[in-house]
């Protein structure tokens, strides 16, 4: 019969090794993390990718309808040829596609003069070396 020794319950660890326990423990903490994120991650990419490809399969689909949808606006126009005729049809369509393009382009340019730098962010990053300098 093996006896194992008995530990000596008075001696209780240095601080150097509770640091280095409590080290290590933080960095497999760290690491077990770092892994659930990136498992967590792969399964986002993979639903986000295959979302995307489903957004992309529908404005191609829409685009379609859309072309469809402006030829039967030029036959309507036309009207089997009791109303104007075709290449004034054709025309009416274009222009009212571009006069709605023009519209888009200045509802995005109105938007794109608001944006602005992120002026917080920059004062604060510009804080940051004083401030592991001490001088904050």
């Amino acid at each position: 019969m093996t006896t194992q020794p008995v530990k000596d319950t008075d001696t209780e660890p240095t601080i150097g090794q509770l640091v280095a326990d409590a080290s290590r423990d933080v960095s497999a903490l760290l690491k077990k993390e770092i892994e659930l994120a990136k498992s967590e991650l792969k399964v986002s990419v993979r639903y986000g990718g295959a979302g995307i490809v489903f957004f992309l399969t529908a404005a191609f689909v829409a685009v379609l309808a859309l072309v469809l949808l402006s030829w039967a606006f030029v036959y309507l126009i036309h009207w089997n040829g009791s109303g104007l005729d075709l290449h004034w049809a054709f025309l009416i369509v274009t222009g009212a596609y571009l006069l709605i393009a023009g519209l888009f382009v200045l509802l995005g340019v109105r938007k794109v003069k608001r944006v602005r730098a992120p002026e917080r962010s920059i004062r604060q990053a510009k804080e940051i070396p004083a401030a592991l300098k001490g001088k904050a």
